[in-house]
């Protein structure tokens, strides 16, 4: 068919599947209202060139891949992951965390913002739990706010309100530890945090006549699964806290900030980042920020620019230089018209999408499901919310993705979708076409420049998806290897980034500059 609108879809399956009179809907724009159509397609994303530029710069990291080893105190390669909801989501950095403990060693889960920073947190590995009485800070969102204390590497801090305001952690036997930490802001008038782990007990005094961070460090003969952070004795404000275990291994830590840009991470205290790069001791530290710059309602490249070098400088001053990896924006799409020119420069392409040219492979599976489905055929109410719960018809099809959101777990799953033959699709720009952000491109332009001028190592997010337009096949892709914002990656989606990261580091490893 040449056209699968909202309309003809809704009158389609009145009649089909209700057996009732079809509906006329007032207005075209209940399609855009209520969504467009989300056809998934067979699709295997094709192998790309190796993307990391100067992996020369890694060599520091490299070097102590190379002379890896395993043993009793040992401690771990901690990599240090910050930036955005792609950071914050875990879903490429959990998986990278997962190929490199597979291959390496588990060296615990690492860094994490104390507590449940906001609604939706996920954490690959572990399960925190968080009690009521705390106020939460951040350096960007609806916790954010000038006056707030400082904070830290992870973005957030934590600030109790009453005595026996209580954070727990509790890790899979992949991610036991027996190297507990707790930092946090000593100050006047602050009290005392007792942290426990594996049946010790230690009280830390908060409590000092200047402002300064303070980290303290617990460990066990033994790996532990569970720990806890209990307010005593008035307000604590905690910064981060971190598990690890020293028997060799890789511990990953993400720490982002979803919504959040590059230049939010200016409002972070150098006091307090210095002494946690200092106890947290990272290896690599990667830096992952971009898709909110390219989607902004204007990108400044010169602005971009000045704030990325600065912090880049910072984080070399603050972690006595340890080697950077800074991962280029991705591709990602919109429909949003202001988003064809958020930035100077040529407009972008325009991205084909899957259209049915037959009906008949989407009917026969309809009607079955209808009959497997009796209760869900009665109405089309019923029939639409069935059709969003198998993910035919998606709540948000690239129709302006809130990027802001938490980027949650996965998408729905393919497995109820229609059938469809790659011979019943062709591929097309529609009149309401998907298309990546202008400003994407300009700040990949920035970030390849400054990374090359500055000697740190660069990997081309953007071309390892495939280029202008990717997000769109991966977004349609069955089963789906990005949500239908055309932003955030489903687990799959993430599994294959970060195999190709993987692959690109360890081809970089092998090479002579490298060593």
């Amino acid at each position: 068919m040449k056209s699968f609108t909202f309309l003809k879809l809704t009158a389609f399956l009145t009649t089909v599947l209700v057996g009732v009179s079809p509906v006329a809907l007032a207005s075209s724009n209940a399609a855009t209202t209520m969504g467009t159509p989300v056809l998934e397609v067979p699709f295997t994303p094709p192998e790309t060139p190796a993307a990391l530029k100067d992996g020369a710069a890694l060599a520091p990291f490299f070097s102590k891949l190379e002379a890896y080893r395993r043993g009793n105190g040992v401690k771990p390669l901690h990599i240090l992951q910050i930036g955005d909801s792609h950071t914050a989501g875990d879903s490429i950095s959990g998986a990278w965390r997962f190929i490199l403990q597979d291959r390496y060693g588990s060296g615990g889960r690492g860094v994490l913002a104390p507590g449940i920073p906001y609604k939706g947190y996920i954490a690959h590995g572990v399960h925190v739990s968080m009690s009521d009485g705390w106020n939460i800070g951040s350096i960007f969102g609806s916790h954010y706010s000038s006056d707030i204390p400082p904070v830290g590497v992870s973005g957030f801090n934590l600030t109790s309100h009453k005595n026996g305001a209580q954070i727990s952690l509790d890790s899979g036997v992949q991610e036991s530890f027996d190297r507990f930490m707790v930092c946090g802001l000593a100050q006047p008038g602050a009290g005392v945090a007792v942290i426990s782990m594996g049946g010790q007990f230690q009280r830390v005094d908060f409590n000092s006549s200047w402002l300064h961070p303070q980290c303290v460090t617990l460990t066990s003969d033994m790996p532990q699964v569970h720990a806890d952070v209990v307010a005593a004795d008035g307000p604590i404000t905690l910064t981060s806290w971190a598990s690890f275990r020293d028997n060799g291994g890789i511990a990953l830590s993400n720490l982002g900030v979803v919504g959040s840009q590059l230049i939010h991470l200016q409002r972070s205290s150098d006091q307090v980042v210095s002494a946690e790069l200092k106890v947290y001791h990272p290896d690599l530290i990667v830096l992952a920020f971009g898709t909110n710059e390219g989607f902004a309602p204007f990108f400044d490249p010169t602005a971009f620019e000045a704030v990325l070098r600065a912090q880049v400088s910072r984080l070399r001053r603050l972690s006595g230089d340890v080697p950077i990896l800074m991962l280029g924006a991705p591709d990602a799409s919109s429909r949003r018209d202001e988003m064809l020119h958020n930035a100077p420069g040529s407009a972008p392409p325009m991205c084909a999408e899957p259209i049915l040219t037959d009906n008949s492979a989407i009917t026969a599976s309809l009607n079955a499901n209808a009959l497997s489905h009796p209760a869900q055929s009665k109405g089309v109410e019923g029939v639409m919310n069935a059709l969003h719960t198998q993910g035919v018809l998606g709540q948000n099809d690239g129709n302006g993705p809130d990027i802001s959101q938490p980027p949650g777990e996965g998408s729905p799953s393919s497995n109820n979708l229609p059938t469809i033959q790659s011979s019943n699709v062709i591929w097309k720009i529609t009149a309401h076409p998907l298309f990546p952000p202008a400003g994407l491109a300009a700040v990949r332009n920035v970030q390849r420049r400054v990374a090359n001028q500055l000697g740190i190592a660069f990997w081309d997010w953007h071309a390892r998806m495939g280029g202008d337009c990717s997000a769109v096949r991966w977004g349609k892709a069955s089963p789906s290897l990005m949500r239908h914002d055309y932003v955030h990656y489903t687990l799959l989606g993430g599994q294959i980034i970060a195999n190709r990261l993987d692959n690109d580091i360890k081809n970089a490893m092998a090479q002579p500059a490298a060593r």
